[in-house]
């Protein structure tokens, strides 16, 4: 398992200067997307994905270890609930190839928000019948497809979590804990996720706080280091904490959680 900073960390930074602190910091990787000053040019993904990514890859002094991707302007636009879409199949074809040249082993979407006369279960059903061709096109592409489970999407839970990916053969999770502590799921329900895990996220939480400083969550990080240990999970560890309107995540120094969550992995693996 390796360390990662995502580039919606910093953003009043350039992608540049956000992979630079990455590099500063010993982080091996930085996961980007379309977000702050260091977004990635979406148009160019879909456009000319063989080029840009590797240009993004050549320019970089870290690894690309994911990409976010949506495929509207927010999270209800073009939103995978509502089933599958020629267009979203299309674009992702389009950033698959982008990941492939870029270097970046994963990309990770998000599982829908609930629409008109949905519940759960018709949402489910039509992000199902969305991510089949989606995974296979990853499978070709060599490029794994991910799915985030997170607070208000209508994947909440660690058991629907479970029943998304059982039902689509090869779907992976990015793997947040952050998102179910929220709620108030405990450690032991989110770890039973480990063995699907694609990605990771990393960042300190507690019930009712999406974000907390590393001293004042409830998550347990060497014993869920382990958990992904024992699910023989070799892959990339995003630190995410942000400063965003969004959910109270607006308080925290991001630098100095990413560098006490980076010691903490370290003091856990024995790696410095």
């Amino acid at each position: 398992m390796r360390l990662s900073v995502t580039s919606w960390s910093f953003p009043q930074c350039t992608l540049a200067e956000a992979a630079g602190i990455a590099k500063a910091l010993g982080i091996d990787g930085i996961d980007v997307g379309y977000f702050y000053a260091a977004s990635l040019d979406r148009a160019r993904v879909l456009a000319e994905p063989d080029a840009y990514g590797a240009e993004i890859r050549e320019s970089l002094p870290v690894a690309v270890a994911n990409l976010y991707h949506l495929f509207g302007a927010d999270l209800t636009e073009r939103n995978l609930a509502r089933g599958h879409d020629p267009q979203n199949l299309a674009d992702l074809r389009q950033v698959l190839r982008f990941c492939k040249a870029a270097g970046a082993p994963t990309v990770f979407l998000l599982p829908g928000m609930l629409g008109p006369r949905q519940g759960r279960k018709e949402a489910l059903n039509g992000t199902i019948a969305a991510l089949k061709p989606m995974v296979e096109a990853g499978r070709e592409a060599g490029v794994t497809v991910a799915i985030e489970a997170h607070v208000h999407s209508y994947v909440e839970s660690p058991d629907l979590a479970h029943r998304l990916v059982e039902a689509v053969p090869g779907l992976k999770l990015t793997l947040d804990p952050a998102h179910f502590a929220v709620i108030g799921y405990r450690q032991d329900e989110i770890e039973r996720l480990a063995p699907h895990a694609g990605h990771v996220h990393l960042r300190q939480a507690r019930p009712g706080a999406l974000q907390a400083k590393m001293e004042e969550g409830t998550l347990n990080f060497p014993a869920f280091f382990a958990a992904l240990r024992d699910a023989r999970y070799d892959g990339w560890l995003a630190i995410e904490y942000v400063n965003q309107n969004y959910m109270a995540t607006l308080y925290d120094d991001v630098l100095s959680e990413t560098v006490k969550m980076r010691d903490c992995f370290r003091a856990w693996s024995g790696k410095r």
